[in-house]
């Protein structure tokens, strides 16, 4: 399989695709996007094994939401029951994937260890908060720092494997080469899909609210908090079927288009 090479415009609009998407259904694909969220928030509550679990099955919840958002995309029926799609489409390969996405975290949070002394670890994988000393000696910031670094290309590995295995029917090692090599070829799209959530995620509802708490009068600045949750139920959906808008643009050639290199 080979990925197209697409420029830092094309990326920009992966959020307005997302949100092209979105509109098509927005109630549904509100409540698929909370409904995965309520699932992992409830899995990753249960001790020990919850979170081991949650992340396992991100792979497949990821294809359930991706198939909801090409479905929209193509005028085709959607249902609630789209979220779990991902168990019927290469199940075994897609926990697979989890797996070893599972394992590969452990690892990046095990090396970034030596600059806390496993804070961060048990952070992320048992929910120790860490105490106040840790987050005023920087030793945290460090091992956070590390963590990023190491977590990029795995995240590149990742980011269409799991839809390449339902859609495509690769193995688990092909579909996370192809996902790294297309994200590395797009590497200006997503400079420019990164700068355009940064922008609209973050800066201009952040100017907005703010603007909107400097001048309405007092007993009224409280609205601003209000503000926020209508904001996530368009943003957070848009996001996910962006996922799809990326995947579609890279690997399926719709018609020629300026934006892809020769």
């Amino acid at each position: 399989m080979q990925a197209l090479t697409l420029t830092l415009r094309q990326g920009f609009r992966w959020l307005a695709d997302g949100f092209a998407i979105f509109r098509r259904s927005p109630a549904l694909l509100v409540f698929l996007v909370f409904a995965y969220w309520t699932l992992m928030a409830l899995l990753n509550s249960v001790p020990l094994l919850g979170p081991a679990l949650a992340t396992m099955l991100l792979p497949l919840f990821s294809v359930g939401l991706m198939n909801a958002c090409r479905d929209l995309d193509r005028a085709q029926k959607v249902s609630p029951l789209s979220l779990f799609s991902g168990f019927r489409q290469q199940s075994r390969t897609l926990l697979v994937l989890g797996a070893g996405y599972l394992a590969a975290t452990a690892t990046v949070l095990a090396i970034s260890s030596l600059a806390d002394d496993g804070v961060l670890l048990h952070w992320m994988l048992a929910g120790e908060a860490p105490s106040e000393d840790a987050l005023n000696s920087g030793e945290l910031a460090n091992a956070a720092q590390i963590a990023l670094v190491l977590m990029l290309p795995l995240l590149m590995a990742y980011w269409y494997a799991p839809a390449l295995v339902a859609w495509q029917g690769l193995t688990a090692g092909k579909a996370l080469f192809f996902s790294f090599v297309a994200c590395l070829r797009n590497w200006r799209a997503f400079i420019g899909y990164g700068a355009a959530t940064l922008l609209f995620g973050a800066i201009v509802p952040g100017v907005v609210l703010g603007l909107l708490a400097a001048f309405l009068p007092q007993n009224l600045a409280s609205i601003t908090k209000m503000l926020s949750l209508p904001f996530l139920l368009i943003f957070a959906p848009t996001l996910f079927a962006s996922f799809y808008a990326s995947y579609r643009d890279v690997f399926i050639v719709r018609e020629r288009s300026p934006d892809v290199d020769e």
